[in-house]
């Protein structure tokens, strides 16, 4: 082997090292989690994930809400169709009320009249 081929090996040799380091580097960047990022980028994304925690808060207290005036409404109206049967109790007693009275009116105006 002579020089010049040797010299050639080893700057062969020195060029894939460096070909492998840079590979290694950037494959080591991109895969980095995002903590490596600028700070304006992780503002961003923790901007981000906070709204969607908020939004997701908000929907939540939103169901919650609905599901409160849910039960709310179907006591309203079992409370309502209790009360329209006690009036329409009420209502019945009232005219057995009025017939009788009207039936005892009249036996004492025949009476009366004899």
């Amino acid at each position: 082997m002579n020089r010049d081929s040797q010299c050639e090996d080893t700057v062969s040799t020195m060029v894939l090292e460096n070909i492998k380091n840079k590979l290694i580097h950037a494959f080591r960047v991109t895969g980095e989690p995002l903590n490596t990022t600028a700070p304006a980028v992780q503002m961003f994304s923790s901007i981000g994930r906070n709204y969607q925690a908020n939004e997701e808060l908000r929907r939540a207290k939103i169901e919650g809400a609905i599901s409160w005036l849910r039960s709310e409404l179907l006591e309203m109206r079992s409370q309502d169709q209790q009360l329209a049967q006690t009036l329409l109790g009420l209502n019945s007693e009232i005219e057995k009320l009025r017939t009788e009275s009207n039936a005892m009116a009249l036996d004492q105006d025949g009476s009366e009249q004899d």
